[in-house]
């Protein structure tokens, strides 16, 4: 059986031995045959974070500098205004996304990633890839998906 530890700021699985043996070193069989039970916390965390629907899409278009709210509205089609301000707030949040407020009249209000949301454009960029090689693009979904949200 895995358990998985921390170490050194990286999740990681080490063999679980049997009794308490500490100073037994795993062998190959019992390495080969461990299942894993247990997800590590900080991939739970970041799935949780970045597989909501509709994040990837504000990623990707904050990828390309800093939009105020009625941009994103429209780049990324059929997301609905309380939607988008959910989740603008939890990546304000998760500090993933920065809210700038320009003290102007009007108020002008930007969104921008921060160093930490910036980290993910490799990520983004590999969902990309990805998606141009496997994913086949349905329209008849993508107007369902639409009509859902509305």
């Amino acid at each position: 059986m895995l358990r998985f530890v921390l170490y050194s700021g990286l999740c990681s699985a080490e063999p679980e031995m049997a009794g308490n043996d500490m100073a037994a070193k795993p062998t190959v069989s019992m390495m080969l045959s461990t299942s894993t039970t247990q997800i590590c916390p900080r991939y739970e965390h970041a799935i949780s974070i970045l597989g909501k629907r509709w994040t990837g899409l504000l990623l990707d278009a904050l990828m390309d500098g800093p939009k105020r709210f009625c941009e994103l509205t429209a780049l990324v089609e059929g997301l609905s205004d309380r939607v988008l301000s959910d989740r603008l707030r939890e990546l304000e949040t998760e500090d993933v996304v920065k809210r700038v407020v320009y003290p102007q009249i009007p108020v002008r209000v930007e969104y921008q990633l921060t160093e930490k949301g910036r980290a993910l454009k490799p990520v983004i960029d590999a969902i990309h890839a990805w998606a141009e090689e496997w994913v086949t693009p349905s329209s008849s979904s993508h107007e369902e998906e639409l009509q859902q949200n509305h």
